[in-house]
């Protein structure tokens, strides 16, 4: 038998009782769900954050679970648990299920009750629970959608389930969700703050305080910098100027930056270049060829997927207004 056989058929472990959801401030997409009242039904949990660009890639699958498996007795809940100030607002938070079609119950834990409940400590992280309330299946980070799918399959034949689906779903993700080009992406997730900051390259840093900033002419590989007068707060980089500059070198073909406007119901508009260029076909969704974009919300920003090789470059962007915060890059 092959090792896939094995998984399939192997019993899945008890890990625990479902600890529920009391601690949630809110519910969206339903009524609030309770350990007790989802007795009797499959339960697949799923801790995110919305601009989480690891969350982002598991979206498709486990939309298409819960669209696939909704008559038989599966309930999936996405766990909304904050990583960036702007993402403990309920408004935003419904902005951006309805942006990127998350029609499944959302319970709103943004004091991180529930991720406590959990023991908890990743985006994503999906928990499978049987119709016992026992969990019996934990994925933390991306991957293992095949595992995480017969786990559903195999949950829902102890139930007694009949007539369920004993192929996979086929998920053609495009967009953020598409999954990411592994084999060329060597620049990590890199924050602009200082409480998680690394390689940052211009020089006089200042923690906490205004500064003006240059940014080398040459930058080694997963280096970042600024240029302008910026802030470095502890979770994002604040524009002071009326202009600035934030550069990074990286190796991927995606490249997302967490953006954030001035304040709720303002836009700034920002321009990005590649190799000092516009981007051209290389352009991510949220800007054109020529790299114009705008922020109109705090979210994730594509910037660059490129449709070619990959080597590294510099991306560059200029940021047009006092006020702007960037908080993280990301890569794909």
């Amino acid at each position: 038998m092959s090792l896939f056989g094995v998984r399939r058929h192997a019993p899945l472990p008890a890990e625990g009782r479902l600890p529920g959801f009391d601690g949630a401030a809110g519910w969206l997409n339903s009524p609030p769900l309770t350990a007790e009242g989802l007795r009797g039904k499959v339960v697949l949990v799923e801790f995110w954050t919305y601009t989480c660009i690891n969350w982002l890639r598991t979206l498709a699958y486990v939309r298409a679970w819960s669209e696939r498996y909704a008559d038989h007795s599966v309930v999936v809940i996405g766990v909304h648990t904050p990583e960036f100030p702007f993402e403990h607002d309920a408004d935003n938070v419904r902005r951006a299920a309805g942006d990127l079609n998350v029609g499944y119950p959302i319970a709103l834990d943004p004091d991180y009750a529930v991720w406590r409940a959990f023991a908890n400590q990743y985006w994503p992280a999906i928990y499978l629970a049987d119709a016992e309330g026992r969990i019996r299946h934990h994925q933390f980070g991306e991957g293992e959608y095949d595992a995480c799918e017969r786990g559903i399959q195999q949950l829902l034949g102890e139930a007694g389930v009949d007539g369920v689906p004993d192929d996979l779903v086929s998920v053609a993700a495009e967009g953020l969700e598409a999954q990411a080009d592994w084999t060329n992406l060597r620049s990590p997730e890199t924050y602009l703050g200082y409480a998680q900051g690394r390689n940052f390259a211009s020089r006089g840093a200042e923690i906490g305080t205004p500064e003006t900033y240059a940014a080398p002419e040459m930058l080694m590989l997963n280096q970042w910098a600024l240029a302008g007068e910026w802030t470095i707060e502890s979770g994002a980089s604040l524009l002071n100027g009326a202009e600035g500059r934030i550069v990074f070198r990286f190796h991927a073909r995606d490249v997302h930056l967490v953006l954030g406007p001035p304040s709720p119901g303002t836009s700034v508009r920002f321009r990005v270049l590649l190799d000092g260029s516009p981007p051209g076909d290389a352009h991510g969704l949220d800007i054109d060829a020529d790299g114009n974009g705008t922020i109109a919300e705090p979210r994730l920003y594509q910037l660059i997927r490129q449709r070619g090789s990959i080597a590294d470059r510099t991306v560059e962007i200029e940021v047009g207004a006092a006020g702007a915060r960037a908080y993280v890059f990301t890569f794909g």
